[in-house]
């Protein structure tokens, strides 16, 4: 039998009782072309796509976490409610970025 745990409290879930979901992440190098001083009429789109793919197909020892990383983790009901509110887990980001004042 597959034993589950949430990724951030560690409470071990039950797969048969508990609600599990599923955070996928991707993070990749930016491509910017426009440097180049290329035309910008390129399907900007494509190109990402394409180098998804080739990264993809290439040896996972070609390439390192620096340049393409896939991340999955497993919460219970409780921790996807906190990762969904905030993310990027920033500390008080709505006075960060909206300067408003703590009283």
């Amino acid at each position: 039998m597959i034993r589950y745990s949430c990724d951030l409290c560690k409470r071990d879930l039950d797969p048969q009782h508990d609600l599990r979901y599923v955070v996928k992440m991707e993070v990749f190098a930016a491509m910017d072309t426009a440097a180049d001083g290329e035309d910008d009429n390129n399907d900007h789109l494509q190109e990402i796509q394409d180098i998804l793919e080739c990264l993809d197909d290439a040896d996972d020892d070609q390439i390192g976490e620096e340049v393409c990383q896939q991340l999955r983790f497993d919460l219970c009901p409780e921790c996807r409610n906190k990762f969904a509110k905030n993310p990027l887990g920033r500390e008080n980001f709505a006075t960060k970025v909206g300067g408003f004042s703590k009283n």
